[in-house]
């Protein structure tokens, strides 16, 4: 790897968390004397290897202006796109004058506030000499049913099970001209599915299990015993 390889991180923020019936998005609700996304974003700046780091908000977003963070240095504000493919790819073209081809890029969710600068660095010493990149993930240790309605099909074969966690980590060039091709394709859930589309098989590195995405109300009193026992 070139000495001169530099490494970034994309935030898509733009989005609203219907499922947390709240009265603000998501990502802005209090968690530990912060709003979430502040808490995610001190997490990336305290891994200490971003040159910089884009955050996608909505253009109605009223909140991000609020914050003190979004004056920081290093953080670099995009426009928030429809989907979440579309936030990734503003936030790649925000860098797209300081980046180069072969910069990796690392994408990590704004509501996964517990990631570890620990994790970051493992994820970037795993897959800085890949071709591809990858992903953070977990096994799978559950029993999975494969269902129809209500009624189980069948059980799947949980060995070959992974449960896909951010960041999510690839060169440039690749992840922008992946994702511009995957454009509308609601099959594009994550960035490794656009790579994928593209005939690309992203490694897996494992993940802390504390890594969680808060989707649901009680997800926040999760992460904040997470983040206190970090």
């Amino acid at each position: 790897m070139s000495q001169s390889t530099k490494f970034w991180a994309v935030v898509p923020a733009a989005g609203v968390g219907k499922r947390m019936n709240a009265d603000r998005p998501k990502q802005y609700l209090e968690l530990a004397g912060k709003t979430v996304l502040e808490q995610t974003l001190l997490r990336l700046l305290q891994a200490d290897v971003f040159a910089g780091i884009a955050v996608a908000i909505s253009a109605e977003d009223g909140y991000w202006p609020e914050l003190e963070i979004a004056t920081h240095e290093q953080i670099i504000t995009a426009a928030g796109g429809k989907e979440r493919a579309d936030s990734v790819l503003s936030g790649l073209k925000a860098i797209a004058a300081n980046a180069s081809d072969n910069d990796w890029v690392l994408v990590h969710d704004a509501a996964r506030p517990c990631i570890t600068a620990a994790d970051i660095h493992h994820l970037i010493d795993s897959l800085k000499n890949d071709e591809v990149g990858g992903i953070l993930a977990l096994s799978s240790h559950d029993t999975l049913k494969s269902v129809q309605g209500n009624s189980i099909l069948g059980t799947l074969d949980r060995t070959h099970i992974w449960r896909a966690l951010t960041p999510q980590m690839f060169r440039y060039s690749h992840l922008k001209s992946a994702l511009e091709a995957a454009e509308g394709n609601p099959a594009v859930t994550d960035e490794a599915s656009a790579l994928e589309l593209q005939g690309l098989q992203p490694k897996i590195v494992e993940g802390r299990p504390d890594n969680i995405k808060i989707t649901r109300p009680e997800d926040l009193a999760l992460a904040q015993f997470y983040l206190e026992q970090q």
